[in-house]
């Protein structure tokens, strides 16, 4: 696994992590584990990076999730889905540091190595979708 593949995977811990902690604010958390990491080692740059940037754009990123996942409303989705699919919606609409293809290559590898066996397809369809609505989104 590449540093930012690392770095996405524990970027996804800290939100699945937030979103299962009622009242804790996904910000505070980040703070938390920068400060007192735990049993792993520090968080990764890049780990911090796209945390803060999926909390920059949260509401946009949730909106667009709820508008174009057919069939599912963003809160009975899997949290760790949620949480994949916001990373890769920040990486393909917000870092154009990484290329589309990678964000959704590792966002589905995520979906697989973290979730259920249905949820790569799903991953894939959803930011293949919102890849293909880029332009009007960034609008």
């Amino acid at each position: 696994m590449s540093a930012r593949s690392k770095a996405r995977k524990r970027a996804v811990d800290v939100l699945f992590e937030a979103d299962q902690r009622p009242g804790t604010g996904v910000l505070d958390l980040l703070a938390e584990r920068i400060r007192q990491p735990g049993t792993q080692t520090a968080l990764p740059e890049y780990a911090v990076e796209i945390v803060e940037g999926v909390m920059a754009h949260h509401e946009r990123i949730d909106e667009i999730l709820s508008t174009y996942s057919r069939g599912w409303v963003l809160e009975r989705m899997p949290a760790v889905d949620r949480a994949i699919l916001r990373v890769g919606v920040w990486e393909l609409l917000f870092n154009d540091e990484v290329p589309d293809a990678v964000a959704i290559d590792e966002a589905v590898e995520l979906a697989r190595l973290l979730s259920t066996d249905e949820s790569p397809t799903f991953v894939n369809g959803l930011l293949g979708r919102i890849l293909q609505l880029k332009p009007a989104l960034l609008a």
